[in-house]
């Protein structure tokens, strides 16, 4: 009974709203990835196309994600505001391929005129997406002056979805072994990492805050108004909510305060899964996938198994958590709840095999119409 109480904590504003965001940001990165590609198809626009990896290319993230950890865990400090300034540029670039969309549909809802300022890099460059690429930057730097956590997870969640639908997977195969390794990426770096190194890295880097380079530049020019700028910065990687969010918790407080949901291995990784398992589904209705033709027989039925998978297992993630009072390897139960449904049903519905190998192997007309580099 007490174990159960303890789980009520889930129910609370700042976790609730943590798993709902998560959830809602998992689906939106694997609907945009789709979108994206789409787009690029129509278009024969090639030249911002995604990266599609192959083998080796996938072994290699949980082996690059080891080392920038590493790098992350002794010489934070050292980079920490050159990580900073890249994390922004990084996100002035995100945000706007995040709201491009958004901005097309109000000027097609408005009939707005859009003419044609420049030309940028061999692409037609309008007077609404200047105002956007200004609006974007300016969104940077009030997350660079004031740190607020609002702000912080609106940079993140931009760059995971920009993130999603630049990387995509072939075919299931490929999933399931960058999600095997990276279970195992996981669980070493939460579970085993202190016997090496003395310290939990996984949670020391996620919990550590950057310098801010901006109060840096102010304060050697002893510009006015530096009390105004914050010191430290949490980056934008990691999704946080006040744990008191409904008690007005002043933005600057320490971290321990926040309740954190690592973007990468939490929810961009599972996002990629989903953004294949979309595309499975719109080869195989051969129509139009809105919002609405999920919902209906026109929609394929996979994601709608890895979805309620990876909720299930974040909120398994969470609980396990609390009830231990320690952290928890997120992919621990991420990869099970989430690549068991898919290839369960997969198997039964006897899709497994085009699912595994993907398009280019089921079926070689689908290669010429691949987005890959």
């Amino acid at each position: 009974m007490e174990t159960l109480w303890t789980l009520l904590y889930l129910l609370e504003p700042a976790p609730a709203t943590l798993i709902l965001t998560a959830v809602t940001v998992t689906f939106a990165s694997a609907f945009r990835s789709l979108n994206y590609a789409k787009e690029m198809e129509r278009n024969r626009d090639f030249s911002e196309a995604s990266i599609t990896l192959d083998t080796s290319q996938a072994l290699m993230i949980p082996v690059m994600s080891s080392c920038s950890l590493l790098l992350m865990f002794y010489l934070f400090s050292s980079v920490s505001q050159l990580l900073t300034a890249f994390t922004a540029i990084a996100s002035v670039s995100s945000l706007f391929f995040w709201l491009s969309p958004y901005a097309l549909y109000v000027k097609s809802l408005l009939g707005l005129s859009d003419p044609f300022l420049s030309r940028c890099c061999s692409k037609s460059f309008s007077r609404m997406q200047g105002m956007l690429l200004v609006a974007c930057a300016m969104t940077v730097v009030a997350w660079l002056v004031s740190g607020h956590w609002v702000l912080n997870n609106l940079l993140g969640i931009s760059i995971c979805i920009a993130f999603v639908s630049h990387v995509r997977l072939p075919n299931i195969k490929i999933c399931a072994m960058l999600l095997l390794c990276l279970f195992v990426y996981d669980i070493f770096w939460v579970f085993f990492s202190e016997r090496f190194f003395g310290a939990n890295v996984m949670v020391t880097v996620a919990t550590q805050q950057a310098s801010n380079p901006v109060h840096t530049v102010a304060n050697s020019l002893n510009l006015p108004g530096l009390e105004l700028i914050t010191k430290k910065l949490e980056l934008p990687v990691k999704i946080v909510f006040p744990r008191n969010l409904l008690g007005g918790v002043v933005p600057g407080v320490n971290a321990s305060d926040f309740m954190m949901l690592g973007l990468g291995d939490m929810v961009a990784i599972p996002a990629m899964l989903l953004a294949l398992i979309l595309c499975f589904d719109h080869r195989k209705t051969r129509d139009v996938v809105n919002l609405f033709d999920l919902k209906s027989s026109k929609g394929h039925k996979y994601i709608w198994y890895a979805l309620p998978g990876y909720a299930i297992g974040l909120v398994s993630a969470l609980a396990a958590g609390v009830l231990t009072h320690s952290p928890q390897p997120a992919l621990l139960y991420l990869v099970p709840s989430t690549l068991g449904p898919v290839i369960f049903m997969s198997w039964r519905r006897k899709d497994l095999r085009e699912l595994w190998e993907g398009p280019a192997l089921s079926n070689p007309i689908e290669k010429s119409r691949e987005i890959e580099i």
